[in-house]
């Protein structure tokens, strides 16, 4: 292979892996800490892309069209979207069995597509690149790559960085994993758990449209979206470790980069290679790559 070809590559993969971890650290919060199997978290993608498209023409009349400023407001959106979906249905989850968490959230996406049909019709969309991020940019004078791809990288990192310290290093997160250890012992401390988890259950939300509204641009916006990824990013969640933000994001970029070159090598076996993968590390360690037992 050409060097700057796998250079373009590894670039593809990174940024791949990057935003399935934006997705998959949503799925485990809302999964390993919650203890919710959520089928919607998918469709909850597919709204972040929807929302995005939405919001771009309104960008243009009140805001100059500044994507970050689009962005910002579709993860405000997000959020409250998440708080209000936690505080009418997911609340009622919390320690029912796993089938009636997979009805209800499988319930949830039959909804959210009939929606999504109602507003926006059956057709393929498309978002614009930013017209400051347009283009590609040299690196190091061998390979010119997109500078947008490049901007999307960097906010993946920044919202990486930034979840870690929150649940690793800041008095809330000591409170989102006290929670999830022991709730009954939380509330007694008098820590408002109910809450905490609508916090987690929002923020798991925003991360999933996040990644949509960030994927939009650089791909379609189509009906079903969210579908191949919710496989995907269980993929991830799987063998990173359930619960576990840094077993996520390792497990992300392995999953990039083997499916982004079997794409390159193996085209019709890409997508065996990931399964590969996840079997391998769970007959290595059941638990996955970072998680402990539960």
């Amino acid at each position: 292979m050409d060097p700057t070809i796998f250079l373009v590559q590894c670039l593809n993969a990174v940024q791949y892996g990057l935003l399935l971890f934006l997705i998959a650290s949503g799925l485990t919060l809302i999964f390993g800490i919650l203890g919710v199997i959520n089928l919607a978290h998918g469709a909850l993608y597919m709204v972040g892309a929807y929302l995005i498209y939405a919001l771009t023409p309104v960008a243009a009349t009140y805001w100059g069209g500044n994507f970050a400023v689009t962005v910002v407001v579709g993860m405000l959106l997000a959020l409250a979207f998440g708080y209000l979906l936690e505080w009418l249905f997911f609340s009622f989850l919390y320690g029912r069995d796993h089938l009636q968490q997979v009805l209800m959230t499988y319930g949830l996406i039959i909804v959210l597509e009939e929606l999504r049909g109602l507003a926006f019709g059956n057709d393929v969309h498309s978002v614009p690149v930013p017209q400051a991020l347009a283009g590609p940019v040299s690196i190091a004078g061998v390979i010119d790559y997109p500078l947008y791809r490049l901007v999307v990288m960097a906010v993946c990192v920044a919202f990486s960085l930034g979840l870690y310290i929150l649940i690793q290093k800041t008095r809330l997160g000591m409170r989102i994993r006290a929670g999830a250890d022991n709730r009954d012992m939380t509330r007694a401390l008098g820590i408002d758990v109910p809450g905490l988890f609508r916090i987690v259950f929002a923020m798991g939300v925003m991360l999933a449209a996040v990644a949509g509204m960030l994927d939009a641009p650089s791909s379609s916006v189509f009906p079903g979206m969210g579908n191949g990824v919710l496989i995907i990013s269980f993929v991830v969640v799987v063998i990173g470790g359930i619960g576990s933000v840094l077993g996520a994001f390792i497990a992300a970029l392995l999953v990039g980069f083997t499916d982004t070159f079997g794409k390159v090598f193996l085209p019709d076996f890409a997508s065996v290679g990931v399964y590969l993968l996840m079997t391998v590390v769970l007959l290595w360690k059941p638990t996955g790559l970072l998680g402990g037992a539960r």
